[in-house]
């Protein structure tokens, strides 16, 4: 049985455990809170550099997109997804972000008079500019000075320019290099997303069924801890071992995940996973890094 004909047998709407990122179902644990807390704070205050990390499957985009559904039309937004390279091919992203014509014969000094001149362009017009770098981790350290050198575009008490910096643990790291000691000065804004505890699991699971139409006891109590205990609360894991669960569940007629359904989708081997780095959660606000490039904990 396919995973979309368990939602006919369960008289779902859609499936309540997809694993592409969807604010629909955006399960607001305290983590979460206080990550899209720091993202608005970073909005509001017109924060140079915004950071935000969090492990794989955290919930990190989901976040972001959220925020983007509440910016008003006084912001430009320019999304950059999984851009790599180092100095002049994060400007060729940036450019083609923003709608901004570009060519791979440019050479660097006419590009940035371009990124330039169109960003006080949308200030004249009262707009500014947001740039949002999805899997940041993926830049280099070069990338990431060059960021820094984007925020010399702001002057005065004006801020023209912002950017949000999501990506992974590895993101983190980057930051408080010392390499980088003068971007993290930039840095106003910074959280780590942590994985759900058991409460939230339980309730997050619970959520998303109910979501759906569902009415949150499709899979049992004994089941959720077992599900927990081999995801680390890590929701995109979650999302995977329940999914396979209600397959398993409509196969067999059954209207209740039970634990012993999870053993033997365990023990079939469907469900593999990685191991998750330890997770801290990191908040800091109003340029708490020290003079050292180290994020205050």
């Amino acid at each position: 049985m396919s995973s979309e004909l368990y939602t006919v047998f369960f008289g779902f709407t859609e499936r309540p455990f997809t694993l592409s990122p969807d604010p629909d179902f955006l399960f607001w644990s305290k983590s979460h809170k206080r990550a899209f807390t720091v993202l608005e704070y970073g909005v509001m205050t017109r924060a140079p550099l915004t950071v935000v990390t969090g492990d794989v499957g955290a919930g990190k985009t989901t976040l972001v997109q959220q925020l983007l559904s509440t910016l008003g039309p006084g912001t430009t937004v320019g999304l950059i997804s999984n851009a790599q390279g180092g100095k002049g091919d994060l400007l060729h992203w940036v450019l083609y972000s923003l709608g901004l014509p570009t060519d791979p014969q440019d050479n660097y000094i006419s590009m940035f008079q371009r990124f330039q001149d169109f960003v006080i362009s949308e200030y004249a017009a009262n707009r500014h500019v947001i740039l949002v770098i999805d899997e940041a981790q993926n830049l280099t350290i070069g990338a990431l000075e060059e960021l820094r050198m984007f925020t010399n575009i702001n002057s005065g008490k004006d801020e023209l320019l912002q950017m949000v910096l999501v990506g992974q643990p590895e993101l983190r790291d980057m930051v408080t290099s010392p390499g980088l000691r003068q971007f993290a000065q930039r840095v106003s804004a910074t959280c780590h997303l942590r994985p759900l505890d058991a409460s939230e699991t339980r309730d997050y699971i619970r959520h998303r069924l109910q979501h759906v139409g569902g009415t949150g006891d499709e899979i049992s109590s004994f089941a959720i801890k077992l599900i927990y205990q081999e995801t680390g609360g890590v929701p995109r894991l979650v999302n995977k071992l329940c999914d396979m669960a209600l397959v398993y569940a409509a196969s067999v007629e059954r209207t209740c995940v039970g634990i012993d359904l999870i053993r033997e989708l365990l023990a079939d081997g469907l469900f593999i996973k990685t191991k998750e780095i330890e997770p801290r959660e990191v908040y800091v606000l109003h340029n708490q890094i020290s003079s050292g490039g180290k994020i205050a904990e």
